[in-house]
């Protein structure tokens, strides 16, 4: 059994492979929090101390005992208004229009599998490969209830967390704050790391040392960002690749949310991580309920790679759903690039024919083909097909493409509107607009009021109208701007648009995953401004960044993989100069870098050179016969492109059987010095040979001195390495 509970004690105890997680009722009913760490046995309740604290409160319970607080207590759900001035995890206003709420426990159930959570993606798991906790607490006097899920899957090293909060009284009471996670740690130096950004250059590695006071990572654009990650890690100041203790908190939503990493005034450290708090004010009626959206925790006490390799293995295979969650992922051309709003049926077809030619597999119709649509100003919300523009009827057009032998995807923008558009003159009153102001604009265009169930079902039946007039079998939902004008005029309560946008999204998006089981979805909020794990239960991919340029996707694709698979990561190979920055790499660069995903293109084949277009058919055929290895190997970061002169990775097969490397020289100097790059993850004792020149290298050497770069003139070159083993003196 994962989750242990001392009737005695009152303490629960979770176990995985590798960790504890451990939490006690005590005397009064509240939950207290012991423990999560490297695994070990026995009652942490020990590390609880009582003084008496100035200026820390205690509950009335105690009666003269000045030395209990939980101002100073760890907690599973702190709350306000209980003496707790730290930062809380839930705010409730209740009915008389107080704040604050006492919960105590009322009782707990231990279960087989994984829990679910109506309407909000979640972690899945089968009934032998995960358990569930769940405990109840009550405020009596408000009669507020909460059942905090606690998921267990032993096997990854991963717990997840959320709750489901009722209103048991007699009238409506509004959630302020409401997070899923809250970790507190009674000593310990911290760092926190987290991901921040801008659009097209996402997910930068920020590490800062946890000092006193508060440190806050949010969204407030109503979607997860370009500008900060929904995950986060904390880790202990020695704590490296390598070696060291570090905890993961990942937010599975694509909407705001805070994270908060607080050190007190007694040096105790709390990290809470969950929906935000600004623009949300959620009612619930008498005997309404509201589910937290879930946050992943993992524990690693062997350094980053190993916490990073968890969140893969449990996303990858635990969150992510449908046809292609194992499968290698069609190689794609997406017309984007090649031609922007200007294509025609017949020039799309001629790109899938230069495409086809060079193994190619897909060829992906982006933005234009809709409405009125030849620029940023008109058409969307507008989906039904533009024959006049592309001279046939879809159906014809995706059917002469499929007679090449490539597959047909095509893009989406379903929650933009644009004000030139059938629809807009239509349904004014769809959009996110305060009545009476003129409304912010980005990209020259509006969003639908997603939190609306009568827009979210006419722009579903709109899409379906389209993916229903041919084999269409990949669909790029995209997502163009921020949320601003956070007013529908469907409530009275707009404190809950914001959530019940996403939740709207979600509805769309699970619909479509229902109707078209065999479509793959890739996420893209103008790249990755919505690079989340709520999307990837969804969409098994999400187009990393719009910046292709391979210079700066190391550093995007490096702090991606912190927290999220390679099979997650949309990369392509992009024209140079590159449209985003104007650089020049050299194209085996691009694609060496592009392989770290799920590889594709972002060009015209017609402009390439002979020489080029073999480059690609060699590319292609390389990416297949590595692809299963990228897309379930263990991923290593062999170095950090911040501080190095290049830039490299590793997928190793879980059997240690092969490995291939991934290089960028990312520096060149006169009288350039030799780069050595030290491998990961291999068994001692072993020999590999690296299978493009023969030679057979020795697994401890490789990973103490490490195989050195070619010294070489040019920019950015790239270097790809596969190894296989040979022998190893009877370990394997």
């Amino acid at each position: 059994m994962s989750i242990l509970f001392s009737e005695k004690e009152k303490v629960f105890t979770i176990h995985t492979k590798n960790s504890t997680y451990q939490m006690k009722v005590d005397a009064y009913g509240f939950l207290l929090h012991l423990y999560y760490g490297r695994r070990t046995e026995g009652c942490m309740d020990y590390l609880l101390h009582y003084a008496d604290r100035g200026f820390s409160g205690n509950p009335y319970d105690m009666d003269k005992d000045r030395t209990y607080s939980m101002d100073v207590l760890p907690q599973e759900l702190p709350c306000q208004a209980t003496g707790d001035y730290r930062s809380v995890s839930v705010i409730v206003k209740n009915t008389d229009g107080s704040y604050g709420c006492d919960f105590r426990y009322t009782g707990h159930r231990i279960v087989k599998g994984k829990y679910g959570l109506p309407g909000l993606p979640a972690v899945y798991a089968g009934e032998d490969e995960a358990q569930t906790l769940e405990i109840d607490l009550e405020d009596a006097s408000a009669k507020v209830k909460v059942t905090l899920f606690y998921g267990v899957l032993p096997e990854l090293d991963i717990l997840t967390r959320s709750a489901r909060i009722e209103n048991g009284g007699a009238g409506k009471i509004y959630l302020e704050k409401a997070q899923a996670a809250c970790l507190d740690w009674v000593g310990g130096d911290f760092d926190l790391i987290c991901f921040y950004g801008r659009h097209a250059m996402e997910r930068n590695v920020q590490r800062t040392p946890v000092a006193h006071g508060a440190q806050v990572i949010t969204s407030r654009r109503g979607t997860s960002s370009h500008q900060y990650n929904p995950m986060m890690i904390v880790a202990g100041r020695e704590t490296n690749e390598d070696a060291g203790s570090c905890y993961a908190m990942s937010f599975l939503y694509s909407g705001n949310f805070k994270g908060e990493v607080e050190r007190d005034q007694f040096h105790q450290t709390r990290a809470l991580l969950g929906l935000s708090d600004e623009l949300f004010s959620y009612p619930l009626e008498s005997g309404e309920a509201f589910f937290v959206p879930e946050v992943v925790l993992s524990y690693s006490g062997a350094g980053l790679s190993c916490l990073s390799q968890n969140l893969h293995k449990c996303f990858r295979t635990h969150l992510c759903r449908g046809k292609y969650r194992d499968q290698v992922r069609p190689v794609l051309l997406n017309s984007w690039e090649a031609s922007y709003f200007e294509f025609s049926g017949e020039s799309l077809y001629g790109l899938a024919k230069e495409a086809a030619e060079l193994g190619i597999e897909m060829l992906v119709m982006d933005d234009g083909w809709f409405g009125k649509r030849d620029d940023d100003f008109s058409g969307l919300g507008d989906w039904y097909v533009n024959e006049e523009k592309l001279g046939e009827p879809l159906g014809e057009l995706i059917g002469r493409i499929n007679g090449l032998g490539l597959k047909f995807g095509i893009w989406f923008e379903p929650e933009g509107i644009s004000e030139d558009s059938d629809l807009y003159r239509q349904h004014p009153d769809w959009v996110l607009a305060v009545p009476g102001r003129r409304p912010v604009r980005a990209r020259y265009q509006l969003v639908l009021d997603f939190s609306r169930k009568e827009v979210v079902d006419a722009l579903f039946e709109q899409m379906c109208a389209v993916l229903d007039q041919g084999n269409i079998e990949y669909v790029k939902w995209d997502m163009n701007r921020s949320l601003s004008d956070c007013f529908s005029q469907g409530t009275s309560d707009q404190g809950r648009v914001m959530h019940d946008y996403v939740l709207g999204l979600y509805d769309f998006l699970e619909r479509l995953v229902q109707r078209y089981p065999d479509i793959l979805l890739e996420g893209c909020s103008g790249g990755g401004g919505r690079f989340d794990a709520g999307m990837l239960y969804y969409t098994p991919q999400i187009w990393c960044s719009d910046n292709s340029d391979a210079r700066d996707r190391v550093d995007i694709q490096y702090g991606t993989s912190f927290g999220y698979p390679v099979s997650a990561v949309g990369s392509h190979v992009s024209a140079v100069p590159n449209h985003q920055n104007g650089r020049v790499t050299p194209f085996d660069t691009r694609a060496i870098v592009a392989m770290a995903g799920t590889f594709g293109y972002e060009l015209d084949p017609a402009k390439l050179t002979a020489e080029e277009k073999q480059s690609i058919r060699e590319q292609i055929r390389e990416y297949h016969r590595y692809a299963p290895l990228i897309l379930s190997g263990l991923y290593y970061r062999l170095t950090d492109p911040a501080v190095s002169e290049t830039g490299a990775w590793e997928f190793l097969a879980e059997d240690a059987s092969e490995l291939l490397v991934g290089a960028v020289m990312l520096e060149v100097h006169g009288n350039m010095t030799v780069n050595y790059i030290r491998l990961k993850g291999l068994p001692s004792g072993c020999l590999y040979e690296e299978t493009g020149s023969g030679k057979v290298y020795g697994s401890d050497a490789l990973m103490e001195t490490g195989i050195p770069l070619p010294v070489e003139m040019g920019e950015y070159r790239a270097y790809q390495m596969h190894f296989v083993r040979r022998s190893c003196e009877g370990k394997f």
